[in-house]
């Protein structure tokens, strides 16, 4: 579980990371920076979607203190 959302996060960071290079680079004539973002917000949704699935299937659990 833990690795999934791991991947998850490593992949909006790159996402994120790539629409920063291309907007330096491009100097936003391009959509390549459009297209990153989008990009980092359906891996941002799907997160969460998976999380709470997996709160409802009973996989993971909120911590009690």
């Amino acid at each position: 579980m833990r690795i999934i959302i791991l991947l998850a996060l490593a992949g909006i960071l790159l996402s994120l990371g790539s629409a920063l290079v291309y907007l330096v680079r491009d100097k936003g004539a391009t959509s390549r920076t459009v297209n990153a973002l989008t990009v980092r917000v359906a891996i941002s949704v799907a997160l969460f979607l998976f999380i709470l699935f997996s709160y409802w299937m009973g996989w993971i659990q909120p911590r009690s203190y």
